[in-house]
């Protein structure tokens, strides 16, 4: 039987990736068990608090304390992890799954052997393109410039909300590789001195939801804080829980729910 590696806190053999700037902390237990399983990271009953940190030699345990989005429309995820000596580190969310398997350390190992040393030089060829033959461009109608549709400002905060439940729907989750249950609301508005109407958006169809028991055509209260965060098409679902129309926001941790 192999030796397991230590588990050791020698801050010297790690590299660290600290996070640039600010990054975003769980609003409370719900919000870090949604995002965890939303990631792939924990498929258990009671959600994992600890992960192993692994390199060819040595394992630490880390723990998740938040993370950070990016692409075009937050997307894509960066955890942050926290060592056991306080230090701060970003890495990707699939990455980190990798290695929580027995067998990543030996993957890892085997790369680094198999790794080339020498680069071998490699010959350039030169050809001579033969010269293009001029195009002529045929004069194409000028389109009528449609108008921009007015670009939303949204609020970095919580803020609150009213709408009504559309339908439910399935996505993609491509950590977990797996259909996520989702709502998705329709006459989304932010109710405020300068109310703003959002249209469609949609939530993660959490626990908390799930007890208000949600149908079609229900009216909505709630506080959260809306991200600009594109609806991923489920795959291989029933047609009543495909989105037929495009849902380019999403509402997180909705919170303070009143039914009507």
């Amino acid at each position: 039987m192999a030796n397991a590696l230590p588990h050791i806190e020698d801050s010297n053999k790690t590299t660290y990736l600290p996070p640039v700037g600010t990054y975003e902390t769980f609003a409370d237990e719900e919000d870090y068990a949604e995002k965890v399983r939303e990631w792939g990271l924990s498929t258990t009953k009671e959600v994992k608090k600890q992960f192993w940190y692994k390199e060819a030699t040595f394992q630490r345990q880390v723990t998740i304390i938040g993370y950070q989005t990016y692409g075009k429309t937050d997307d894509y995820y960066t955890v942050i992890i926290e060592f056991e000596d306080g230090n701060l580190s970003c890495i990707h969310p699939a990455y980190l799954k990798e290695m929580q398997s027995p067998s990543f350390t030996k993957l890892v190992t085997s790369e680094s052997e198999n790794s080339p040393t020498e680069t071998v030089p490699t010959k350039t060829v030169e050809e001579k393109a033969a010269p293009a033959e001029p195009k002529t461009k045929e004069a194409k109608p000028k389109k009528e410039k449609k108008e921009k549709p007015k670009k939303i400002e949204l609020p970095e905060d919580k803020v609150h909300f009213t709408a009504v439940v559309k339908q439910f729907a399935y996505s993609w989750n491509h950590f977990n590789e797996e259909n996520d249950e989702v709502v998705v609301l329709e006459n989304v508005r932010i109710e405020q001195e300068d109310p703003i109407d959002i249209g469609l958006a949609w939530c993660s169809h959490s626990k908390t939801l799930k007890k208000f028991e949600l149908s079609p055509g229900v009216s909505l209260e709630f506080d959260g804080k809306i991200v600009k965060k594109k609806l991923p098409s489920g795959k291989d679902v029933e047609e009543e829980f495909i989105i037929s129309d495009p849902v380019p926001y999403k509402i997180n941790n909705p919170s303070k729910i009143v039914k009507s």
